[in-house]
């Protein structure tokens, strides 16, 4: 099971911030608590189910372990997560 965060593209209040997903929900809230991100933060939405993280934070992911992926080299792998996301925002999976 895996940790993925993508990259921090969006810009939002002058920083960029990317998405924190996982294979399973577990994983997911397991990253968030150890990077100190509040459960409240979780956004469980049919679009997929993620944290958003400061580019600061994802470089902390990275060093604890999540697998870094790119929507420019990875397209496929980065698919298959949100799809996995996706899943999850509906709660079809866990």
């Amino acid at each position: 099971m895996t940790v993925y965060v993508d990259d921090a593209v969006h810009l939002w209040r002058g920083r960029r911030w990317a998405h924190l997903m996982a294979d399973t929900l577990e994983e997911l809230h397991a990253m968030a608590a150890r990077l100190e991100i509040p459960r409240r933060s979780f956004q469980d939405k049919t679009s997929g189910a993620h944290y958003d993280v400061p580019s600061e934070l994802r470089e902390r992911a990275i060093e604890l372990g999540a697998v870094a992926i790119s929507r420019h080299r990875d397209r496929e792998q980065v698919r298959a997560v949100i799809g996995i996301a996706k899943l999850q925002g509906r709660g079809e999976h866990s």
